[in-house]
């Protein structure tokens, strides 16, 4: 796949503080790219001065080997953290209100299939539940059947059922062959939409690869964690594990192995649990602190 937009040693300043340090990165064409870190990371930042928002202090944005122009506006989706919708209109007549502003739009009938507002669409957009809304901003950012889409942290907020329902919306974009650039900090969304993810902590751009890549660089084996209140009758000097949400964690290669030497010592084994290495437990790793601050 070709790069459709390219990131190069972009950074911003507001007077002392240095909000991106000097990122650079490339989003391929058809791919969903996820930009993962804390809140005050600097994923928002990054992320309007690609939409053209801010102006970075230096560094360039190019999209299709071009500098952002007007009709980079007008082929870009957005859907920001935060979007202000005209009150006392429903949500087909704020779809044809919002469709003013473009020269091209995709057909109204059609990104109300896409985006699931079928049971919705003659309903007032003050009485939508949180999920619906999203699903309404997502429209608004397709209506000018964008080639990039931007999703800021689009399902912050929303329960789990609604950030299901939303994360198959977004899987079936990706089908059209659009590209989307996600921001997020929920660690299971990045693992389930993105196709390459960069994280990001204070400014800096700390690694880039694929969720399998970067979980195989960095992790060989399984984490088995037991209840934090176990740690007191277990010698670090014996066993190598971290405490973290309020269990210990022994990250090993033989689970069998582990569990023998625990039973040794007389361990109780209730509430053990094993998993797999995630994206949370890398960038815990890589920065020495838990991704949702």
């Amino acid at each position: 796949m070709a790069a459709l937009l390219q990131i190069k040693n972009l950074s911003k300043r507001y007077a002392e503080t240095l909000a991106v340090d000097n990122i650079s990165f490339c989003v391929e064409e058809g791919c969903c790219f996820g930009l993962l870190g804390p809140n005050g990371a600097g994923k928002t930042t990054t992320i309007e001065m690609m939409e053209g928002i801010l102006k970075p202090t230096s560094g360039e944005i190019l999209f299709e080997g071009k500098t952002l122009d007007k009709n980079y506006y007008q082929g870009v989706g957005i859907q920001f953290q935060h979007t202000a919708i005209q009150d006392f209109l429903t949500v087909k007549e704020t779809l044809t209100l919002f469709a003013n502003f473009y020269t091209r739009t995709l057909p109204t009938e059609q990104l109300i299939e896409i985006c699931a507002l079928e049971e919705i669409v003659n309903r007032d957009t003050r009485k939508l539940s949180g999920g619906q809304r999203q699903r309404l901003l997502l429209a608004l950012a397709m209506l000018n059947d964008p080639k990039i889409i931007f999703l800021d942290e689009p399902t912050t907020g929303l329960d789990p059922q609604s950030r299901r329902n939303f994360w198959q919306l977004i899987n079936n974009i990706k089908k059209q062959n659009k590209t989307i650039l996600l921001t997020t900090h929920y660690m299971d969304e990045a693992e389930s939409l993105c196709d390459e993810i960069a994280i990001v902590d204070q400014g800096k751009l700390i690694h880039q690869g694929t969720p399998r890549q970067m979980l195989s660089e960095h992790f060989d084996g399984s984490i088995i964690s037991l209840p934090s209140e176990l740690a007191s009758q277990i010698d670090q000097q014996k066993f190598t594990y971290q405490i973290h949400n309020q269990s210990i964690e022994f990250l090993t290669k033989s689970i069998e192995q582990t569990i023998k030497k625990l039973l040794d010592i007389n361990i109780p084994l209730d509430g053990l649990k094993v998993r797999s290495p995630n994206l949370e437990d890398l960038f815990i790793k890589l920065t020495g602190h838990q991704l949702r601050s």
